[in-house]
């Protein structure tokens, strides 16, 4: 599983902004109106979520999401190993309750990272 199909598999939703695109990082804009539609793609995805929203975080959660910024109790973490990379998609809801940014990172498993 790709960036780029991963953004394949989105645009079959609507999609507000795409703010970036890399080979290993996606961040786009949706709108909490289609949060359920979202979840829907994701679980298919990566399977279930992780970290739902309203669970508080994990350690384990903390550290496959420090390079993202960490993670808080009111955001979703979907996590999914695909060959040497760790998979990681997590919704940010908006403080405004009508957005939510999605951020998508690949990025290669190393053997120090402690869980």
């Amino acid at each position: 599983m790709s960036i780029q199909m991963i953004l394949e598999k989105c645009s079959e939703l609507e999609i507000k902004k795409i703010k970036k695109q890399k080979e290993d990082y996606l961040e786009i804009v949706f709108f909490a109106g289609d949060l359920i539609k979202w979840n829907e793609l994701f679980t298919n995805l990566f399977g279930p979520a992780v970290k739902p929203a309203g669970q508080k975080p994990s350690g384990r959660d903390q550290v496959l999401t420090r390079e993202l910024r960490g993670i808080r109790p009111n955001q979703t973490l979907f996590f999914n190993k695909v060959g040497n990379n760790d998979m990681i998609a997590m919704f940010w809801p908006w403080d405004d309750k009508r957005h939510i940014t999605l951020k998508v990172s690949a990025r290669m498993q190393t053997d120090n990272r402690k869980e």
